[in-house]
């Protein structure tokens, strides 16, 4: 007889198991699930019912497994939400967005900081990103740095500049570079990583505990929407190891319910750099160890290119809306293929960036000139967003047996502009082909990319089944997915992609007792509906971590 520490009763049940099963009723023992029923209430022989067993009547609620969000940047969402929102359609303009930056500088002292995030040069008026000059009529004395949406560009003033040290010789560095107008000056737009590093690296970096703080509060929001498994898909980008340190203590603190995976960012891995003597697995356990077995190593973390919508992500034929450009590759493909190669034969699993088409490319190149040198089974690399890539690309992914990661919301948030803008109506309607992934078994999930776009896992469930546009239109139809394969895509697939297809993703006995309440089943509503549904609970071990008020169990 099952001694029951949770009892989940007249629920519907969406295991997700391989058979499809449903059930009706749910026991939990010792964090682990422990017995599921068809019945709403299971047979009274099979189950202990203590006066200390916890009895939730989910009064005909969809039970499914914990959604896992295996791409977003949860410790950065954490940091903006202090920030400046210089977002649209928030913003309409840019005389909008000076006027959040001037009312945030007010409430800093005279010598701080004023960032902002989020500012979208194809949404507002202008059509075009704010100056330095701008940003200088607003706040001239503070520096300024605010972010652009995609994360992969930067506006600053001309105080940032000269706290930088950036005056008009400053060259080029590889794989960024600095906006000039007209007349060949710095006008303050910073034009990928390497070019924003070197100003945001004069920022102050906040304590842990305040990191830990922030991480806190942050997860509240992603626990909201159903999430148990969180991956932070660029540990170390903006502020370095802190950021590693920062997350052990929130997991390992309580502060942040949720299991972690982290990608830690490839030059923190580098020789002579704190972690350049360890392989993958004395880092994992060490993370895990310190974390109190809440977080684990997810991989080493690369880009290979930018982003489509700044222009800056890499493609084998020109932009749409520029002829002569073609978007640039970050590293030189031998350095990258050797770089690839060291942490390949480390252990590490490998994730990196690839938007456009030709960095997909140089991406499995690397993947397979590593594998050509060091053969490996079972090593599920990565390729993030994946937007673009064709079907001779999916190919190469399938024999490799490297993984994808599409960034699905894309489909609304930007794929109108794709179409008429950035890659023309071919190539934006197979934007991140799902289709084509299922036909080659490929295994894959879908992604947020929060803060780029709104944590929602039933989100980028309704993304992937109807991709819909901001302005309405079905944007490549024949790369839709079924209901359950995109609700697989955020459960299962994601337990496989970080090698815990056997603790978690599905509801089976002896998986860990991480569930999502839903208040309607996703795979009975009209699939338009799917992102309106709401998050009743969320329950990490058995335990309601999140409850709604307004859906109260």
């Amino acid at each position: 007889m099952i001694k029951a520490d949770v009892l989940l009763t007249n629920a519907n049940v969406l295991t997700l198991d391989k058979e499809r099963r449903r059930g009706g009723s749910v026991a939990v023992t010792n964090g682990r699930i422990s017995g599921i029923w068809p019945e709403a209430e299971p047979p009274k022989n099979e189950v202990e019912v203590t006066r200390h067993t916890q009895i939730i009547n989910l009064k005909g609620g969809t039970l499914l497994p914990g959604f896992i969000d295996t791409h977003n940047h949860l410790l950065m969402y954490a940091q903006f939400r202090q920030q400046a929102n210089c977002s649209s359609p928030l913003n309409k303009n840019i005389s909008d967005i000076q006027d959040r930056l001037l009312q945030l500088a007010r409430k800093k002292e005279k010598n701080q900081w004023v960032l902002g995030y989020g500012y979208d040069d194809t949404l507002l008026e202008e059509k075009r990103h704010p100056t330095r000059e701008e940003l200088d009529a607003v706040v001239p004395h503070q520096p300024v740095f605010i972010r652009h949406v995609s994360a992969h560009f930067a506006v600053v003033n001309s105080a940032a500049l000269k706290l930088a040290g950036i005056d008009e010789q400053i060259t080029d560095p590889p794989g960024g570079h600095f906006g000039r107008d007209g007349a060949g000056k710095l006008n303050g737009v910073l034009y990928e990583l390497p070019a924003m590093n070197l100003v945001e690296s004069n920022i102050p970096v906040p304590s842990v505990e305040n990191l830990v703080s922030l991480l806190g509060e942050a997860s509240k929001d992603y626990l909201a929407q159903g999430i148990t498994t969180n991956t932070d898909a660029g540990v170390g980008l903006n502020i370095g190891v802190e950021e590693l340190e920062a997350h052990i203590q929130a997991v390992a603190g309580g502060q942040n319910p949720m299991r972690m995976q982290l990608m830690i960012m490839h030059h923190l891995l580098r020789e002579n750099n704190v972690f350049g003597g360890l392989s993958a697995k004395e880092l994992d356990e060490d993370i895990h160890l310190r974390s109190n077995g809440r977080a684990r190593l997810d991989s080493a973390k690369l880009f290979q290119d930018g982003s489509i919508q700044v222009l800056t992500a890499a493609l084998r034929e020109p932009y749409y809306c520029n002829s002569e450009l073609n978007g640039q590759l970050i590293h030189d493909q031998e350095d990258f293929n050797l770089e690839v190669l060291d942490l390949h034969k480390r252990g590490y699993r490998v994730t990196i960036h690839g938007n456009g088409d030709r960095a997909i490319a140089s991406n499995l190149d690397a993947f397979e000139f590593a594998l050509t040198h060091h053969p490996r089974v079972d090593h599920r690399h990565r390729i993030e967003h994946v937007q673009t890539a064709t079907a001779a690309d999916l190919d190469r992914m399938k024999k490799l047996g490297v993984a994808g990661s599409f960034f699905i919301n894309h489909i609304y948030y930007w794929g109108d502009r794709h179409e008429k803008l950035f890659l023309g109506p071919e190539r934006a309607a197979r934007m991140n082909p799902i289709k084509d992934a299922l036909d080659r078994n490929l295994l894959f999930t879908v992604h947020s990319d929060c803060p780029v776009t709104p944590i929602s896992p039933l989100f980028s469930v309704w993304a992937a089944v109807n991709r819909i546009t901001k302005d309405g239109k079905v944007l490549g139809a024949d790369q839709k997915c079924s209901v359950e394969d995109a609700l697989r895509s955020m459960t299962i697939w994601g337990a496989e992609l970080n090698f815990d297809e056997h603790d978690s993703g599905s509801i089976e006995v002896g998986k860990k007792a991480d569930f999502t309440v839903l208040a309607e089943d996703p795979t009975k509503v009209n699939p338009k509906e799917i992102k309106d549904i709401d998050i009743v609970a969320t329950l990490i071990d058995g335990c309601v971590v999140y409850e709604n008020k307004m859906c109260l169990l």
